[in-house]
């Protein structure tokens, strides 16, 4: 005997309608309201949708009150320090870790995918030196459907997968062509016998001049951070690339959006507002000035890199880029850098003050990461960039699952109208 379905009751100016309860394999039970505004005639109000369901997926879930991110039922700190980006990235869009013939050979697609075409060099060379590389990367992943037309019609899985694969492949080329432009130095190209955060930290960091060799501890932790990014369920970033996808638009157009949406310093910044924290503290022995204030809820000032809006006990990240952080600043030092400095007496002081613990500020992957790309010598207008790299794979995979959806549709979010109603034109002599 099978368990009745459950349901739940609105009752509206007495007259009752039952909606339907459907039940995640983890998670929270999500009400059906489909049919709700059919039968009742009433919309739901929920701004930021921080209430609602926006599809059903099986890429990636996460319990912010337990501090849990599963990809595909994978925790993420196991797939952090067991695993690497490219595998990490299969996973995503196949759904299962693959074999060892499976990733050697999606290895070598996406190695041989890393070159752009030599036209789009000029694409770049029509922005002002001093643009934000994030709006030189909107602009040329943008374009890219400008160059690439066997990889636009969605209604196609074969180019749906070329697709995917050209943009995992080409974003870090991207990132590296638009930081080399802002700083006036010559395109570096990729090359095939490096890995994936190897081939992207030389591009970003090699010059013609000299040879460029890759440090291994380098290479491990910019893998770690394009792998601890890789996805993070129905963000805001993540959202509006689906909401993109819905009307049809190509791949290389909802990327764009996604990259756009995550240049918003409340999303893809966070890093960034966490350096810039940084450096206002200035030296280590300001540090108790801004922990006090930090304390002061009637001071505006917060501490950036601590904490979670969606984790509320630990950011289950924070771990594993933390090793990396200890790694790259024992490797670089941090004598001749005050803000790496500050960085490390902060995460000492903090972790040691009770307040901090008891409010579940702990520092989180924003904080750590932030610390690793200034030891590498990247700047804060980097950072977004390099995040846009890490979550396109989870862009591509959420992308991929709605566009695969029978029952996906259009999106068209609804509104609570609070504007005047109808009324005549007055005629302007008259006004």
């Amino acid at each position: 005997m099978t368990d009745a379905p459950k349901t739940a009751q609105l009752i509206l100016d007495g007259k009752t309608y039952e909606l339907p309860v459907l039940s995640p394999t983890a998670g929270p039970d999500v009400i059906d309201i489909r049919k709700l505004y059919g039968q009742a005639d009433v919309f739901t109000y929920d701004p930021g949708y921080t209430s609602t369901a926006s599809c059903d997926s099986t890429v990636t879930f996460i319990d912010g009150d337990e501090g849990v991110l599963l990809h595909r039922g994978y925790p993420i700190d196991q797939l952090a320090s067991k695993s690497h980006y490219l595998e990490v990235c299969y996973l995503l869009l196949y759904g299962e870790l693959p074999t060892a013939a499976e990733l050697e050979k999606f290895e070598l697609t996406i190695t041989r995918h890393t070159m752009l075409h030599e036209q789009m060099q000029y694409f770049f060379r029509g922005f002002r030196r001093d643009a934000h590389p994030m709006a030189t990367m909107v602009g040329v992943v943008g374009a890219m459907s400008a160059f690439y037309h066997d990889s636009t019609d969605i209604s196609d899985p074969r180019q749906r997968e070329i697709a995917s694969h050209r943009l995992i492949a080409k974003m870090p080329t991207i990132a590296a062509w638009a930081y080399k432009y802002s700083i006036g130095q010559p395109f570096v190209y990729p090359r095939n016998d490096l890995d994936y955060a190897s081939n992207f930290l030389r591009m970003c960091f090699s010059v013609p001049a000299e040879e460029y060799e890759v440090n291994p501890i380098l290479s491990r932790a910019m893998d770690r951070i394009f792998t601890l990014h890789a996805d993070h369920e129905q963000n805001a970033s993540t959202s509006t690339v689906r909401l993109a996808s819905s009307s049809g638009a190509n791949p290389f157009a909802c990327i764009a959006a996604g990259i756009a949406c995550l240049w918003g310093p409340a999303h893809g910044g966070a890093n960034q507002a966490c350096l810039e924290m940084l450096k206002e503290i200035g030296t280590p022995d300001r540090i108790p000035e801004f922990i006090a204030r930090a304390k002061d809820k009637n001071d505006p000032f917060r501490l950036m890199g601590f904490g979670h809006r969606v984790y509320k006990n630990f950011d289950p990240r924070a771990t594993v880029m933390k090793q990396s952080a200890d790694e790259v600043l024992d490797l670089l030092g941090v004598e001749d850098n005050p803000t790496l400095q500050v960085a490390k007496e902060l995460e000492k002081q903090a972790l040691a003050d009770p307040y901090f613990a008891e409010k579940k500020l702990f520092p989180n992957v924003d904080f750590y990461s932030g610390i690793i790309l200034e030891a590498m010598g990247f700047p804060t207008s980097m950072f977004t960039p390099i995040f846009a790299v890490s979550r396109t794979v989870g862009w591509v995979s959420q992308w991929k699952e709605q566009i695969s959806d029978p029952q996906h549709k259009i999106g068209r979010p609804r509104q609570l109208y609070l504007g005047a109603t109808a009324r005549d034109y007055v005629d302007i002599e008259n006004r």
